[in-house]
């Protein structure tokens, strides 16, 4: 006897939400296994973080990818750790990989012949790998994530940082005894080819939420380069420049007023040109109460105010908005009380990047970069950089000391940025 209509319904029902339940266990398996990365990926109150993952990995996927490590490793490693059940060759578990590489959930480079596959960060990572992908429900499940807590303190947490502001070319002198690794063409002359540009995907996100960029219209001012070049190739975003052009782009995104943000590495992946319009990190940056204890740079600005005339140039250049042209009619400030009139430019220390854009415009010449005290020097490569995080991870009691340190900051402050979405 054939079974009524509202039995099979109903068993249909039962039947979806087990593999619904099913596919949740398998998502927050992957989740738990990408927080033990050194750039984590923490759980989210919202569910953010599944939606995200659900956005990018089938669930067979989703078990495949909690196989990987951060560190590239070989199909053959890989494969010993799958479940035949799950994989029954090595040419499948390839084909696997190379669909997920495509979409950007991990990433892979090709080393004498060989080819290494690793578990990829949210950021920097799977998200810019996403720029010919975003639809708006990825970004809405981006936004929410990033705004969560559990997230800003994985973020903030690292001892070393994936990225670091460089002065731009002519904002620096000999005089300052710049090292390579913050000299932007040195920097080209170290990378290993091939050169690839792309669109900026903090700009192409703006525009999708229905906002421009205030600095530039052009969307191609991202350079990858080496390996990381080679993942884009190969999953046919950006498209291959020589080194020459490269710097010609880099040239022109310094002319536009964009920030120089090289990967925290001696020997580069990639140098986004930001602005504080679109770009996330720069966006993170203006939030912070007190930005520089979270931020690598070893230069900063500062005013000679005797030449300074007040134009206000500067502050318009400042991508952070480290600069401010007060007068003495308005401040309080006891050192600049004057019987005689005037404005000038005062910049914040606690928020300058060193990044010289306002060096390069100033018609007085009356402001420079200064060398910090300390110089900072990166790690040789992203492998090195990914150890030092991972030996330097924090648990629950060193997030809670950076969550500490961060509500001194307001209080000190009263930047309250921090605590609004």
């Amino acid at each position: 006897m054939s079974k009524y209509r509202g039995e099979f319904f109903y068993e249909k029902f039962i039947e979806n939400k087990d593999n619904s339940m099913k596919n949740q266990t398998i998502y927050r398996q992957l989740q738990k296994h990408l927080n033990t990365m050194p750039i984590g990926f923490p759980a989210a109150k919202s569910g953010a973080d599944i939606k995200l993952l659900m956005s990018i990995f089938t669930p067979e996927e989703a078990k495949i990818v909690c196989a990987l490590s951060y560190k590239p490793e070989t199909l053959d490693a890989i494969f010993q750790r799958i479940n035949t059940n799950l994989v029954s060759s090595k040419e499948a578990l390839a084909k696997i990989l190379d669909r997920i590489q495509k979409k950007g959930g991990i990433e892979s480079k090709v080393r004498s012949g060989v080819r290494y596959y690793s578990n990829a960060p949210l950021v920097v990572g799977i998200y810019e790998m996403q720029v010919n992908r975003l639809t708006p429900e990825f970004l809405e499940y981006f936004n929410e994530y990033i705004n969560d807590i559990n997230f800003a303190l994985e973020f903030l947490s690292s001892k070393k940082f994936q990225m670091r502001t460089i002065p731009i070319q002519k904002s620096i002198t000999p005089t300052h005894n710049v090292s390579q690794f913050d000299e932007v063409i040195s920097l080209f002359d170290n990378a290993s080819p091939p050169f690839v540009v792309l669109d900026c995907i903090c700009r192409k996100k703006k525009s999708m939420e229905g906002e421009s960029c205030k600095v530039t219209d052009r969307q191609e001012t991202c350079i990858v380069v080496g390996e990381f070049a080679s993942t884009a190739l190969l999953m046919d975003i950006g498209r291959e420049i020589t080194r020459d052009d490269a710097i010609s782009i880099i040239d022109k995104n310094q002319k536009q007023g964009l920030v120089l943000q090289p990967s925290n590495t001696e020997k580069i992946d990639f140098i986004c040109s930001c602005c504080g319009c679109c770009c996330g990190m720069l966006a993170i940056h203006k939030k912070l109460p007190i930005p520089n204890e979270f931020w690598s740079s070893n230069f900063y600005a500062v005013v000679d105010s005797d030449s300074c005339n007040g134009c206000g140039v500067c502050e318009k250049r400042c991508q952070v908005e480290a600069v401010k042209i007060i007068s003495n009619k308005n401040t309080t400030l006891k050192q600049y009380n004057s019987s005689q009139e005037f404005t000038k430019a005062v910049i914040d220390f606690n928020i300058c990047v060193g990044c010289g854009l306002c060096v390069t415009t100033c018609s007085k010449k009356a402001i420079s970069l200064v060398k910090k005290e300390q110089e900072i020097k990166p790690p040789t490569n992203r492998e090195e950089l990914y150890e030092v995080i991972m030996s330097h991870k924090q648990g629950t009691f060193g997030k809670l000391k950076v969550a500490g340190q961060l509500v001194k900051g307001v209080i000190k402050t009263g930047n309250t940025a921090l605590l609004r979405k």
